[in-house]
C-alpha cells in the first residue's frame, strides 16, 4: 500500500467521514489521484465512497478495525511474520492484525497455507496470487464475516498446526478477553490443534478489559504489540512465561 493511502486511512479513522477536496488539499494531490486511491482502497472494503466522499465501514465491521491505526497493526504483522518459515501452515483467526498477517504471508512467504474462520481473510486475499485458504465451517455471523459455532470445534480437530495467530479485545488479571462469546468459543476450540497461539494487538488494548474470557495466560506463548505497551505490563508478561515482541512504529 502506498504512503498516501495510508494517511487517507489515518485521517478517515481520526474524521469518520472526508471530502475528496479536503483529502486532495490535505496531501497535496489532486482530486483525480485521490479517487484513485479511494476506488482501491474500497476495493480492499477499508472504506466506503459515497458521492463526493469516503466515509469509514460499520463499527463492527472488519473493514474498519483494520482501517483504525492501520501502519500500527501492519507493524506488528510484519513483525509476526518473520516467525513464520516458508512452506509452513498456519492457522490465524478473525482479528484486523491478523487479517494484514495473512496478507504479508501470501505477499512475502513461499507456500504458505492459512487454516482460518475468516470470511473477511478468505475474500482479503482473493485476488493474491499463491494464496492457499483452507476456510473452516461454521455459522456464519454477517458483520464480523466469521464462521462460528460448534461446527468450527469438529472441522479444526482436522488440523494440526504449529502456530495460532489471534486477536482480542482486551485483558484481565486472568487473560485476554474478547467482545462476542461465540467468537472467543471458535478461539478456543481452534487452540486445541496448535502448539503455539500467539496474540497480535495495539497496546491500547492492555488497557481495556472486553465482555467475556477469551483464554488464559497460560495458553497464550507469545504476543506481538507496538512499543507503547507500558514496561510494567512486559514484566507482568513475563512473569507468566510469556514472550512479548514490540514493533518500532509509535501510536499517533
Amino acid at each position: 500500500m502506498k504512503a498516501r493511502q495510508t494517511e487517507i486511512l489515518t485521517i478517515l479513522s481520526k474524521k469518520k467521514k472526508v471530502t475528496v477536496t479536503e483529502l486532495s488539499e490535505k496531501l497535496g494531490i489532486s482530486e483525480v489521484t485521490v479517487r484513485k486511491d479511494l476506488s482501491l482502497l474500497e476495493e480492499k472494503g477499508l472504506l466506503r465512497r459515497e458521492h463526493g466522499y469516503a466515509t469509514m465501514v460499520s463499527s463492527d465491521d472488519v473493514s474498519n478495525r483494520l482501517s483504525f491505526n492501520y501502519e500500527i497493526k501492519r507493524s506488528i504483522a510484519q513483525q509476526a511474520l518473520e516467525s513464520i518459515k516458508d512452506g509452513e501452515t498456519v492457522m490465524i483467526e478473525s482479528g484486523s492484525c491478523c487479517a494484514l498477517l495473512a496478507e504479508e504471508l501470501v505477499s512475502n512467504k513461499r507456500d504458505i497455507t492459512i487454516i482460518t474462520n475468516s470470511v473477511f481473510i478468505a475474500t482479503f486475499l482473493r485476488n493474491k496470487a499463491g494464496a492457499h485458504i483452507i476456510l473452516l465451517g461454521g455459522e456464519y455471523q454477517n458483520e464480523a464475516q466469521v464462521m462460528v459455532g460448534p461446527l468450527i470445534k469438529i472441522c479444526a480437530a482436522n488440523f494440526h498446526v504449529d502456530k495460532f495467530f489471534i486477536g482480542t479485545d482486551g485483558f484481565n488479571e486472568y487473560g485476554a478477553m474478547s467482545g462476542d462469546l461465540m467468537r472467543a468459543e471458535a478461539v478456543r476450540n481452534m487452540t486445541e490443534n496448535a502448539n503455539q497461539t500467539i496474540i497480535l494487538t495495539e497496546s491500547a488494548k492492555f488497557k481495556q478489559i472486553g465482555v467475556v474470557p477469551l483464554l488464559p495466560y497460560e495458553k497464550i506463548s507469545t504476543i506481538y504489540t507496538d512499543n507503547q505497551v507500558e514496561s510494567s505490563t512486559i514484566q507482568q508478561l513475563k512473569t507468566k512465561n510469556i514472550t512479548i515482541q514490540t514493533s518500532g512504529n509509535k501510536l499517533s
